[in-house]
Parts: C-alpha cells; structure tokens; sequence
C-alpha cells in the first residue's frame, strides 16, 4: 500500500461537515434483566474479537418494566450503565414517551446518575416535530443542570400519522442523532385499514403504505446526516427472512441500522449489512490510490473516480469497519485507530 496522506477522508470529503464516526448497524434490545446482562456480556465478548463494539444495546424502560416496577428498573439500569459490564460505552436507553407521567423523571435520574456513559437516549411515540423539540430540550436542559458536559444524543421513534407527515423537520432537529420505524404502532394507527399480514417479515415490505412510510424516514435521515434505522422483524427464529428483510433494508431502502430483539439476531443483521469482499477491495485500493493524489481524480480500472465517488466507497469502508469485516493493518491504522 502507498504511503497515505495525512488527511483523514472525513477532513478531506465532507470537509465543514464534520462527518463523524457512523453509528453501529446493529442496535439491540433488552429489558429483561437477566437478557440484559446476557445481552451487555455478548457485546463485550464480539468487541474483544473484533476490537470495536460490531452493535449496541438499548436498555428498555418503556416496554422492559412490569406495571410498578419503573422505579427499580429504572434504578437497575442506571447501575448496569455504570458497572464494569457497560465495557464499551455503547449503551443508550428508551424511555417512556414525552407525554407519558414518568418521562422527565426517567431522563433526570439517567443524566444525573449516568449521564457521563450514556450512549443515547431513545425516544419513543413522537407525536410530531414539536413533542421531539421538547424531548431534545428536556434531555438538553437535563444535562446542563446536573453538569454533564457530553453531549446526549437522541434516537427517536416515528410511528404515528404526524411524526410521519413532518419527519424531515424532524430529521434535521439538532440534538437528533438517529430516527427509527415504528412498524407495529404504525399499522395499528391505520384502524384496521392495514392488514396485520403487513407486519409480518415479507409483508412490511409489500404493503405500499408501510413500504412509503420506511422510505420517507430513510430519505429524511439522510437530508440530514443523520442514521435511518430500521424497524424490528418480531419473527425471530426465521433466520433466513431476518437476513432477506436485513438486505432488502440495507440495499433496496437505504438503511444503515436495524433493530434486533434476540440475540441470534444480531449475527444475521451484521452479517447483511457487511459490505460483500469485492466491495471493500475496491474501496481499499481506490481511497490508497486518491490519497496518494492528494484527492485529486484518478484513473482506477479504466474507470474516473473523483471525490463524489470517494465519498461513496469511504462509506464502503466505513461500513466494512463497523460490521468486522478484516481490512489490511495499516488501513486500520491509517482510518481508525482511535485518538
């Protein structure tokens, strides 16, 4: 490999944009407490392999507390994100709605106590660009009183009429670092009107208005920078239609993440959105050859490439990192090693 440039691809292509480290592909789910630690060990271990954690884990308080149990739920996780088995700082929580009775408290008790290890906090049921403007504000005003200075990005939840007719306002909220489908609610907010066959692992991507909702929310996300996340497949034993939905996903919808709601998901999800071995081999050797040009274009193949196709196989690469994939030694020296 020649010798690289000094600058970086996210200096030298994105520039005043500051284009920063993509978001794992993988975003797991876990309220349970034993699954949780199940779930916070499992990422530990792949991270050990790999040397990077290859997903993250979202701990539940919306769905993961029995009825009166929020507050030891709520406690217990503050404790899990803090111990030793939060080992790779890729730990975010969903908390209740911004409407519901426990959402101030939640986020209050999670930045004061855990605010420094918080990888994100989720937001679900967004009712529309003003409830996430206040989720944000709330998050953000929690942060400055109990002087957490990180940042705490918000993930957020588009699952109703609204949130979908203005996703793009808020898509471009600042403070909003990713923005996932809510299928179920979705559908059921249709009154019947979608059949449940729609939810299911072939037909969420049959249904013209389950199928216009997904694309709605990527093309938001990427108007403005930000991770499309896509929503869950609730049959987690069809291995094989998890791994179809995970490709048409990643390639047909342009998501760049996905939910997983059992471990034996998180394999198949990585695995599908991994780049295939061609495609990393011709970023490798194009992003070697337009640095050693100092990014100006070149000649690759036969082919012109310039910094619009840099930027395209920078992703590549980018990808191939997030999801394990083996890149020469000194690409990961050069590209990622950590400051």
């Amino acid at each position: 490999m020649s010798t690289l440039s000094s600058i970086h691809p996210r200096q030298a292509l994105f520039g005043a944009e500051a284009h920063g480290h993509a978001l794992p592909v993988c975003d797991h789910y876990a309220g349970v407490e034993a699954r949780m630690r199940k779930s916070l060990a499992l990422q530990a271990d792949m991270a050990r392999e790999s040397g990077r954690a290859l997903f993250d884990v979202t701990l539940d308080l919306e769905d993961g507390a029995p009825v009166g149990g929020e507050d030891e739920q709520l406690a217990l996780i503050c404790e899990l994100l803090n111990s030793a088995a939060n080992a790779c700082d890729r730990v975010g929580v969903r908390v209740h709605d911004p409407r519901h009775r426990f959402f101030e408290q939640e986020v209050d008790t999670l930045v004061r106590h855990a605010g420094a290890r918080l990888a994100y906090l989720m937001v679900p049921k967004l009712a529309d660009a003003e409830s996430a403007r206040l989720a944000v504000a709330t998050i953000r005003e929690a942060r400055l009183r109990h002087g957490v200075e990180r940042i705490v990005p918000v993930h957020g939840l588009i699952e109703t009429h609204r949130a979908l007719q203005q996703v793009h306002e808020i898509a471009a909220l600042p403070g909003i670092e990713s923005l996932s489908f809510g299928l179920m609610d979705f559908v059921s907010e249709h009154r019947g009107a979608i059949p449940a066959s729609a939810m299911s692992v072939t037909g969420q991507f049959s249904h013209p208005l389950v199928l216009r909702a997904k694309l709605e929310i990527s093309a938001a996300c990427h108007a403005a920078g930000i991770t499309p996340s896509h929503c869950v497949v609730t049959e987690f034993k069809d291995r094989r239609g998890l791994a179809k939905a995970a490709e048409r996903a990643a390639y047909e919808l342009g998501y760049t993440r996905m939910w997983s709601i059992h471990p034996d998901q998180i394999p198949v999800i990585i695995n599908a959105f991994a780049p295939v071995t061609v495609e990393v081999d011709d970023a490798v050797a194009i992003l070697d050859a337009a640095q050693a040009a100092h990014w100006a274009p070149i000649s690759h193949n036969g082919v012109l490439h310039d910094r619009a196709s840099y930027r395209h196989y920078w992703h590549v690469l980018e990808r191939a990192w997030l999801t394990g994939q083996p890149l020469p030694a000194e690409v990961q020296a050069a590209f990622f090693a950590q400051p």
